[in-house]
């Protein structure tokens, strides 16, 4: 499938790795300018200056998603630099050590909440304010598998992710009728270097994880974007 997205703008959050940097360097590559956010800004950028030296147009920014100050700054320098914002991938995300419910320390479960749901929505909710002017635009949020059911010993990451599909299922009921489509993808199990750090503070999850895929492996992040 060959997709092209010349002459349009993309916001992509947790760009700097992952399946936030795949999907922006094939949004890259298929036309699109990319800004580039990322808790790391010199993963961000050095992202950005490997695809404008391939041609083309890219930006590397700050974005802490869990501040909804960053959040609309970063929005505001996208739309400042390019024009005006097209389509929206909300992709950052963290996971935290696997904990039965009883076990999960409260401050874990409100940083996963505060960075992974909360997050999203500062994202959509700016975005929402742009694209709502334009009259135009997409926005795709990352959830999850666990967006679908229940996975014993992540009941935080679960939660948070079951609540991106609520978040947008609601808003894309509100903005259907302006032009705005809005919906969710959920990636299983990823190579990314999240879900490896994950594997490598428990020991036999991976063997785990794998055996509960029909093909054996996990996917790849460009097979995501």
């Amino acid at each position: 499938m060959k997709t092209s997205f010349e002459d349009k703008i993309a916001f992509v959050t947790g760009a700097g790795s992952g399946i936030g940097l795949a999907t922006a360097q094939a949004f890259a590559a298929a036309g699109a300018a990319v800004a580039m956010a990322d808790v790391n800004l010199k993963a961000a950028e050095a992202a950005a200056e490997n695809l404008k030296a391939a041609g083309r147009r890219a930006m590397g920014i700050r974005c802490d998603v869990s501040d909804e100050a960053e959040v609309a700054a970063a929005v505001e320098r996208a739309v400042s630099a390019f024009g005006r914002l097209d389509i929206a991938f909300n992709a950052a995300g963290i996971h935290v050590v696997k904990a039965h419910t009883a076990d999960v320390e409260s401050s874990d479960f409100d940083r996963v909440i505060q960075i992974n749901l909360r997050g999203v929505f500062y994202c959509m909710k700016h975005e929402l304010r742009q694209m709502r002017e334009q009259g135009s635009g997409v926005i795709v949020n990352c959830s999850s598998q666990s967006g679908f059911v229940g996975i014993p010993g992540l009941a935080a990451y679960t939660a948070s992710k079951h609540g991106v599909i609520g978040l947008t299922k609601a808003a894309a009921l509100e903005y259907a009728s302006t032009g705005i489509r809005i919906n969710a993808i959920c990636p299983g199990p990823t190579e990314t270097p999240m879900v490896t750090e994950l594997m490598e503070h428990e020991p036999g999850r991976l063997d785990e994880v794998l055996s509960s895929i029909p093909l054996g492996r996990m996917g790849r992040p460009a097979e995501i974007a």
